[in-house]
């Protein structure tokens, strides 16, 4: 049999069958039975009949606008300073901003609950402005990076002409920066986001009591109820591949700002 360069693709594509199709086989398959193991669609009318779970999906995206919105603020500032201010050795700067992604989570959020509670005392008394500031620490480098990627990557001449045809720099950034930069706001939007509303680790190392969908699919498997978290996590599924092809369709037609 002659060697092919078609067979380098066969380790990943049994890569990918036994981790990413058959588990995602398994997950329907406890979304639509029940306990008796029969065909149902009563799982996914409960999540949209039962307030408990609509209730925590609001919640949960609220929380991670807002965190998005926080990590927006702070890094596109900074990624504008870090692409085009004439500093020396600017890598080593944007891999102190990245750094804390190489360390571990769980000792980050411990460092930053010992800093809450030496400031307020008790973190029970204010859990919602905890838990943002808790994820907003957690996500801002992955918001940084593809900011300062995409600015990085901006041609200047853009904004030499612009200046020469007598644009102030305020116009030329909002005529030809932020529309440029839209990419990266997008791809930096859908690394914050998405994770933001599952990620209920924050919650629990900062005493939130409140429930997001992560925390709420895990107290249904605790439960031993297999059918209704896999279909909450059916949903956050299907939530997440709406968002994200329309991230990638917001992306492609932003190459020249069409998007502003």
């Amino acid at each position: 049999m002659r060697f092919s360069r078609k067979m380098l693709a066969v380790p990943y594509i049994i890569f990918l069958v036994c981790f990413v199709v058959l588990p995602l086989l398994v997950l329907f398959y406890y979304a639509f039975t029940g306990s008796d193991g029969c065909f149902t669609i009563n799982n996914l009318l409960d999540f949209f009949t039962d307030p408990n779970t609509t209730g925590t999906l609001v919640y949960s995206m609220m929380i991670a606008l807002m965190v998005t919105i926080v990590c927006l603020a702070i890094a596109y500032p900074l990624a504008l300073v870090l692409s085009f201010a004439d500093i020396p050795r600017k890598g080593a700067l944007v891999m102190v901003f990245v750094m804390p992604m190489w360390i571990n989570f769980t000792l980050r959020v411990t460092a930053l609950k010992e800093i809450l509670t030496f400031f307020e005392g008790n973190l029970a008394y204010h859990p919602l402005f905890n838990t943002v500031i808790g994820m907003t620490y957690d996500f801002l480098p992955f918001m940084i990076l593809p900011l300062y990627n995409s600015i990085s990557r901006m041609d200047r001449s853009l904004l030499e002409a612009a200046s020469d045809l007598g644009s102030s720099k305020l116009h030329a950034f909002m005529k030809v920066t932020l529309p440029l930069s839209v990419p990266g706001i997008i791809a930096g939007i859908s690394m914050v986001f998405l994770p933001a509303m599952t990620n209920y680790v924050v919650l629990d190392m900062l005493y939130n009591s409140t429930y997001i969908m992560g925390s709420l699919i895990g107290s249904y498997f605790s439960a031993y109820d297999w059918h209704n978290g896999s279909m909450i996590a059916l949903v956050l599924l299907v939530i997440i591949c709406i968002f994200t092809l329309l991230s990638e369709g917001g992306e492609d037609n932003t190459r020249g700002g069409a998007l502003l």
